[in-house]
């Protein structure tokens, strides 16, 4: 059983900046790619943010543009995103999922919900401007 604990979310004002913990356990991130989504309020829940197993290769949604770097630290078993100038459209839950497997082909899998076996609780960012 895996279990995916995230942290790290709050509340801050638009420009600022937050980084994001995932803490996995019952799978190492060597076998496992993890990816971020999020959901706004009234929206579907989209893709952010996905790193492979062993964390050779990052992904990420259009929107970004640079303001978000994912990562792992495999020792710790433990990934993260990192998102900057943060502004009000930000705003949502944000949740870490665990693949079913290290790597996907073709890479668009890596934005699909159903890549994903196991889900964290969400922990939520709120960006007032």
């Amino acid at each position: 059983q895996v279990q995916l604990v995230e942290s790290g979310g709050g509340l801050v004002q638009a420009g600022g900046s937050l980084r994001l913990s995932c803490a996995a356990s019952g799978r190492t991130f060597r076998d496992t790619a993890m990816g971020w989504f999020r959901q706004a309020p009234g929206k579907e829940r989209e893709f952010v943010a996905a790193i492979n197993g062993g964390g050779s290769r990052t992904f990420y949604a259009d929107f970004v543009k640079g303001r978000i770097t994912v990562s792992s630290d495999n020792a710790k078993n433990t990934v993260y995103l990192e998102i900057s100038s943060l502004k009000p459209d930000d705003t949502a839950a944000y949740y870490c999922a665990a693949g079913v497997a290290a790597s996907f082909s073709p890479e668009y899998l890596y934005g699909a919900e159903n890549s994903y076996a196991y889900w964290g609780q969400g922990t939520q960012i709120t960006v007032s401007s």
